[in-house]
């Protein structure tokens, strides 16, 4: 049979771009690629064809493979097929996302729910449905790509403020204030978790501020949606303002095991957004699969809150046990841990050992983090054994040591070798 498919010569155009860029990529020391999964997520996955533990995923409860939500993904396969196959306003808005939006909004205490196709998609989606050229959004910096990619969208002014620091905030909110017309909007927009360095901000004094200054709040609570607070409500719950989020995002790929995104807010944000979100307009809707799985995971997350409190148990023993090793975990205080390293190489080099001993932790490089802070980006499931943890924990201190130990200093990496 001939083989038909399109040839282009080599040396194109479009290879050598590709080149040309792959080679900075490479010379940085951030050169990416894939690694193959089969199965199921959970505590232990098959990776590049061996079975390891899993310390690099987000499927925090241990959710994505639970009985009920497979079988409510299958059931709704059946019943509806594996794709809408068009936007919810043509032809994709099914009866199972309406249900999904309300139930979403009825336990999180707002007024509404959308769902979104992805996290990404649905900050792309919110910050220029709010924003004007003439307005500001207020962001802190170390935010997740999507919040910067969507300041940027907007076409508003874009002010940044360091992570986390009150002070630069509020002298930052007074200085726009004190030069602004009246009529100006202002949108401070926060991670509810930061995704790389595992801490939660100041929620109370920062939403203060906002108040204080005249701004809108959004919060992108995608690693706290379902892990944090008495009842699962997130950041927000955990520190005792959900209630003075006005835009809540959350992510039903995390917590829930399932895949999409939702915001959260007015019945009139829910309507502004229908209308004038260019994310959620033009593209299709979530599969009828994705959103039943949803859907059962929520009910499962409500109905045995021990995974969250398994999973909050986890992530302390195993701060703890890198601690007493002498292995710094700040600021985190959630599932996610970072352990420094600083250097590209040598936080691949420990990535790669830990994944000969059987444990998958991830290397981090720039651009997902600034530069010369390369980490292990560490993630705990409520799944995960006290053996697992206490072994891996061991792993890494002893693979840490061991890179402190090569030539060139880790100096300042966080990373001080085992207690004495």
């Amino acid at each position: 049979m001939t083989d038909s498919r399109p040839r282009r010569p080599p040396g194109s155009l479009l290879d050598q771009i590709a080149d040309q860029t792959i080679e900075q990529i490479r010379s940085a020391g951030t050169y990416r690629q894939l690694r193959e999964l089969r199965g199921p997520q959970g505590a232990t996955i098959q990776l590049d064809g061996a079975e390891v533990v899993h310390f690099a995923g987000s499927n925090y409860l241990d959710l994505a493979h639970h009985p009920q939500v497979v079988q409510a993904a299958a059931d709704a396969a059946a019943a509806y097929g594996c794709a809408v196959a068009g936007s919810r306003l043509i032809c994709g808005n099914l009866d199972l996302h309406a249900a999904l939006e309300s139930e979403l909004a009825s336990f999180l205490g707002f007024e509404a729910a959308l769902v979104y196709s992805s996290g990404y998609m649905a900050n792309l989606g919110v910050l220029p449905c709010l924003l004007r050229e003439s307005d500001v959004v207020v962001s802190d910096a170390l935010n997740h790509a999507s919040i910067v990619d969507a300041c940027r969208l907007s076409r508003a002014e874009v002010r940044v403020f360091p992570h986390g620091d009150l002070n630069a905030l509020e002298a930052l909110l007074r200085e726009i204030r004190r030069h602004a017309p009246s009529d100006r909007r202002v949108l401070l927009v926060l991670d509810g978790v930061y995704s790389m360095d595992g801490d939660v901000p100041q929620l109370p004094a920062m939403i203060a501020l906002a108040r204080e200054h005249g701004a809108l709040v959004m919060l992108d609570d995608a690693h706290g949606f379902g892990t944090l607070g008495p009842n699962g409500r997130g950041a927000g719950e955990l520190l005792g303002v959900h209630a003075n989020v006005d835009v809540y995002v959350g992510t039903l790929g995390k917590a829930l095991g399932s895949f999409g995104a939702f915001v959260a807010g007015s019945a009139r944000l829910r309507e502004l957004l229908i209308n004038a979100s260019r994310t959620f307009i033009f593209t299709c809707a979530l599969s009828a699969p994705q959103v039943a799985a949803a859907r059962a995971a929520l009910t499962v997350m409500q109905r045995e809150p021990e995974r969250r409190r398994a999973l909050q148990a986890n992530a302390d023993r195993l701060r703890s046990r890198l601690q007493a090793a002498g292995i710094d975990t700040a600021p985190s205080t959630t599932q996610i841990i970072p352990v420094v390293l600083r250097d590209n190489a040598r936080t691949m080099r420990v990535s790669e050992r830990l994944l000969a001993r059987g444990f998958y932790a991830q290397g981090i490089r720039h651009p997902s983090v600034p530069r010369d802070t390369a980490r292990l980006r560490i993630t705990l499931m409520s799944s995960h054994t006290q053996a697992q943890i206490d072994t891996f924990a061991r792993a890494v201190a002893e693979e840490a040591e061991e890179a402190a130990n090569v030539p060139g200093s880790l100096r300042g990496s966080g990373v001080t070798g085992p207690a004495t």
